[in-house]
């Protein structure tokens, strides 16, 4: 019974496992070899211009295992609100340091600018950056929120060994994170962990959102991809993609992007069925405490989640409804979106 029931993911995984990248590749070298000597001291002196609402997580911590940065709107108050009085309040799991940020673009209006920086000033778990996003084009816009990102964190929390980039409609079991990162036999580098979306098709239909024509990318598959709305970066990877995204601009999703820049840079993006991808998943506690992410989440739905798993400690779950809960709501609506461009 054991063997049916997570004998599938052992070979979905093996399955959605991308190829291993070619370190002779004249780009990837290239990519490596610049951000092995990447350099943003002149950058490190205008970041109050550049983050004008900023915090510094790593200053108390030598060793920050995870940090999770969710990309958030400004007006997005009330989800931020939820999730900090669920799984975001943790700043210890396992007896390791953990931080969740709220990165913020910039506002055009008075009263959101205002309002960012009371909720600052209250709970110092806000960063806002300002420039380079294109306010007319949402999707533009989040990939240069993506960039901004990328680089806060290595301006300001190099050490953390464990980037998680979400959005602020997702729940994420940082305890159950921590436990597989803890489990490890090594540190592991070159770590582009999420939900794998393989072989998916460019849109060549010009009428279609993504629209990608073969001039502007020949390739007959986007590259694997590890599906938004969260994935994990170890600290190395963060530096490779930050550096590919220098001149990537096609218009396609920021998850997808950071997939190509992944490419680039020579990182394979490893599968985990643990991530629930874009698809919001029917709700059952002992099925989120094996989840590492599960998006769509609203404000209510952040409270009760985390009280059913514990406030972070984790559920006790009975064999029977451990088997029950893995079978029936959440590995078979966890694998429909492992192929294909779902986005």
């Amino acid at each position: 019974f054991h063997a049916l029931l997570f004998g599938g993911d052992i070979v979905e995984e093996f399955l959605l496992q991308s190829s291993p990248a070619a370190y002779t590749d004249r780009v990837v070298l290239e990519v490596r070899e610049r951000a092995r000597k990447l350099d943003l001291t002149e950058t490190r002196l205008n970041t109050s211009q550049l983050y004008p609402i900023n915090t510094e997580p790593c200053l108390l911590h030598q060793d920050l295992l995870i940090l999770t940065l969710v990309l958030s709107s400004p007006g997005n108050w009330s989800q931020r609100e939820a999730m900090r009085n669920s799984w975001a309040n943790q700043t210890s799991v396992r007896s390791v340091a953990v931080r969740t940020l709220f990165f913020l673009g910039p506002s055009p209006l008075g009263v959101e600018l205002e309002m960012m920086r009371e909720e600052s000033a209250r709970y110092g778990d806000i960063v806002q950056f300002e420039g380079g996003v294109s306010r007319g084009d949402w999707q533009r816009g989040h990939w240069e929120q993506v960039k901004m990102a990328l680089r806060w964190i290595l301006l300001f929390c190099p050490q953390a060994r464990f980037i998680v980039l979400s959005e602020d409609s997702v729940y994420l079991n940082l305890p159950a994170f921590t436990s597989y990162l803890l489990g490890l036999r090594t540190h592991p580098d070159e770590l582009y962990l999420g939900r794998v979306i393989h072989r998916a098709a460019p849109e060549r239909d010009p009428d279609k959102p993504h629209y990608l024509p073969y001039q502007v990318y020949p390739d007959k598959y986007l590259p694997d991809y590890c599906s938004g709305p969260a994935f994990l970066l170890s600290q190395d990877v963060v530096r490779k993609v930050y550096v590919a995204a220098e001149d990537v601009s096609l218009p396609l999703p920021s998850d997808v992007l950071v997939g190509l820049c992944a490419r680039r840079a020579g990182v394979v993006a490893t599968h985990s069925a643990r991530f629930s991808g874009d698809r919001h998943i029917r709700y059952n506690p002992c099925c989120y405490n094996f989840l590492f992410s599960s998006a769509r989440m609203g404000v209510g739905m952040m409270g009760v989640a985390w009280r059913d798993l514990g406030a972070g400690k984790g559920r006790s779950c009975g064999m029977l409804e451990t088997y029950y809960s893995l079978v029936k709501p959440c590995k078979t609506r966890c694998r429909h979106d492992s192929a294909g461009f779902s986005n």
